[in-house]
């Protein structure tokens, strides 16, 4: 069964409070995300096993969204994406159709929020930030993707990577 080129419209709510000071970007919320109504739904995904990892949560994944919205916030993270909108086919961000997308007002969260890092999850979300937000790259660090489709890394590389997320003083 072939993917049709869809408009796909970013449709969740930014996680983010007083004290993030981490702002985690990802691409565009995958199609099963948007069927489990929450940011990386897709179980092969391994954010959560990564965010359980480095903050002592314990089978993150199987958790409720409610629950992984707490520990997004208790640990000074923010959660959100680049792509506002899009046409895309299935989930893949290869299939992004590059003159399509139009882009989140980061300007805004950035000027309200006391964010010190962008940890940009994989290739995609970091070349297009850098493409429309190039004001804040000094702050930026690009992660390995951690989509199923990122096969070649690690999960023990994937964490060793995203530890970075926790070291806040190197970038003060």
């Amino acid at each position: 069964m072939k993917s049709e080129l869809k408009t796909r419209k970013h449709h969740f709510e930014m996680i983010i409070d007083e004290n993030s000071q981490v702002l985690i970007l990802g691409s565009l919320p995958s199609l099963m995300s948007e069927k489990n109504n929450f940011y990386y739904g897709n179980p092969f995904n391994r954010f959560w096993k990564i965010i359980g990892t480095l903050f002592n949560e314990d089978n993150l994944i199987n958790q409720s969204n409610e629950y992984k919205k707490e520990v997004i916030l208790k640990n000074n993270l923010a959660l959100y994406d680049v792509i506002k909108e899009c046409k895309i086919k299935g989930s893949s961000d290869n299939d992004i159709v590059k003159d399509s997308i139009v882009v989140m007002d980061l300007n805004e969260i950035l000027k309200k929020y006391n964010i010190k890092l962008i940890a940009l999850n994989g290739n995609k979300a970091y070349k297009i930030f850098k493409k429309y937000y190039p004001e804040y790259l000094y702050m930026t660090v690009k992660l390995p993707s951690t989509s199923s489709a990122n096969a070649r890394c690690s999960l023990e590389k994937l964490i060793d990577e995203w530890k970075v997320i926790k070291k806040l003083d190197k970038f003060s």
